[in-house]
């Protein structure tokens, strides 16, 4: 995504009430929305904020006029109370409420399962697209792993790469390396289906390019499925701390905390609605092949498990190593990608919403709501603001303002205490900018989103 559709997401997150304001208040906003727009095109974040905010500051006589004028004073006033408080209710149940009710029935109920020192053999299983500047490392790395040998195969698809990563696989002989060379470029989960297909071992587990198992990684992983009842297992992804900015660190520091925080409730309770891609196994009896174009194999594959009846489990004891981008422009595509392929999840999968998805509960909330999020941030912020002749909706509305404001200088702050403070609020802001972003890639690219697949970035 270029940096114009990225300042563009942003400004409809942090402004996109003022669009609401000028359809409802006619021309007064005319003006301010002109200038709003040049400024995405070539300002910058800051001044982007700065624009939208100021517009939205300038629409709060005209649209409370307009909204009494449509709905009268009464009918008005209740609508829009009702608004606010949903939406604010909503959104706390979808960062507050539902992580700490998924972690007290956890504590208070846990389904633990039984893991037991075994070793079923195991196909490595990896798609790469363009990774030749990695491949060699990693096939080393795969090959070197601390497991018997003779209960481990690697096998390698590469998915139309168009630098050397074909010459490297061709130029590499051993007995416990299988690679394959799709033609055209036609996503990971084509490549994934090839590997799955041809696999001949017990466990398929699934890694990336990136990644580097901890000693004793793979080994710990597969303990967990010696419980009849497991079907699909995740590592524990720790993420390497860099020279990373302001925004992109905000999301891989105390944000992913949360993540795996939230997921290994779920996973305590029955099964984790969602996994770290680069790392986990599932039986191969389980396994499905996926529709080409997906993204998210790693939710698909896990919930195609769970719908058979077992559990996919995290492992807080096998260890994955990653770096994720170093730059909020690069996490943003980032997400851009995984919330563009919630989306097409949905579309793709519509069992997920019906009964026989158990987790079904643990979805919605989780991840359904999450991308409708945005939605709910701008009703409140429209909502307060026909609402800001009462002294409490105007500190509400300041209060709303004041959050995007801080999220924005959060993605630029440098001072480590700025940092700190406004960090998990830049976070929210770009994780929900990028909501907006994935669901445009969804209307535009419709199902098939193989091109925002760049796993070796």
């Amino acid at each position: 995504m270029n940096a114009r559709a990225k300042k563009l997401a942003i400004f409809l997150l942090v402004c996109g009430m003022t669009f609401f304001a000028e359809r409802a208040c006619g021309n007064t906003m005319v003006a301010a929305f002109a200038t709003a727009g040049r400024a995405t095109s070539g300002a910058s974040g800051f001044a982007v904020a700065r624009i939208g905010l100021s517009s939205v500051a300038l629409s709060i006589p005209v649209l409370q006029d307009r909204t009494e004028y449509f709905f009268g004073a009464a009918a008005a006033r209740r609508t829009m109370t009702v608004v606010f408080w949903t939406c604010a209710a909503l959104v706390a149940y979808v960062y507050i409420g539902y992580p700490i009710v998924v972690w007290l029935i956890s504590r208070w109920r846990p389904r633990p399962w039984h893991r037991q020192e075994t070793q079923p053999s195991v196909s490595l299983i990896m798609a790469v697209h363009n990774g030749g500047a990695l491949l060699q490392e990693k096939i080393e790395h795969l090959l070197t792993l601390d497991y018997p040998e003779a209960l481990v195969e690697v096998l390698i698809v590469s998915d139309g790469s168009t630098d050397e990563t074909d010459i490297i696989l061709e130029g590499i002989r051993h007995p416990r390396l299988r690679t394959w060379r799709l033609p055209e470029h036609r996503g990971k989960s084509a490549a994934l289906n090839q590997a799955i297909l041809e696999a001949r071992h017990e466990i398929l587990v699934f890694i990336d390019i990136r990644p580097r198992l901890e000693t004793g990684a793979l080994a710990r992983l597969v303990t967990n499925f010696a419980d009849p009842s497991v079907g699909a297992v995740a590592g524990e992804l720790h993420l390497r701390s860099g020279d990373h900015d302001a925004g992109s660190g905000a999301v891989s520091g105390l944000y992913w905390r949360y993540e795996q925080w939230v997921r290994k409730s779920e996973s305590a309770i029955d099964s984790a609605v969602g996994v770290y891609g680069g790392f986990y196994g599932v039986r191969r009896s389980l396994a499905v092949t996926m529709p080409e174009g997906l993204i998210l194999d790693d939710m698909l594959q896990p919930l195609a498990v769970v719908r058979q009846g077992y559990r996919s489990v995290l492992d807080a004891g096998a260890h994955v190593w990653d770096t994720w981008p170093k730059t909020a422009h690069g996490e943003f595509r980032r997400k851009v990608r995984t919330l563009a392929g919630n989306f097409q999840l949905v579309r793709i999968a519509p069992w997920l919403l019906g009964r026989t998805n158990r987790v079904r509960l643990q979805f919605v909330s989780h991840k359904l709501l999450r991308l409708i999020v945005p939605a709910f941030l701008v009703f409140a912020l429209a909502s307060s603001l026909a609402l800001s002749h009462w002294q409490l909706y105007r500190w509400l509305t300041l209060a709303q303002l004041g959050f995007y404001l801080l999220g924005v200088l959060g993605m630029r702050a440098q001072a480590r205490v700025l940092r700190k403070i406004a960090g998990p609020v830049a976070a929210i802001c770009l994780l929900n900018a990028a909501a907006i972003a994935g669901f445009w890639h969804f209307l535009v690219k419709g199902d098939d989103l193989r091109k925002i697949w760049l796993p070796s970035e």
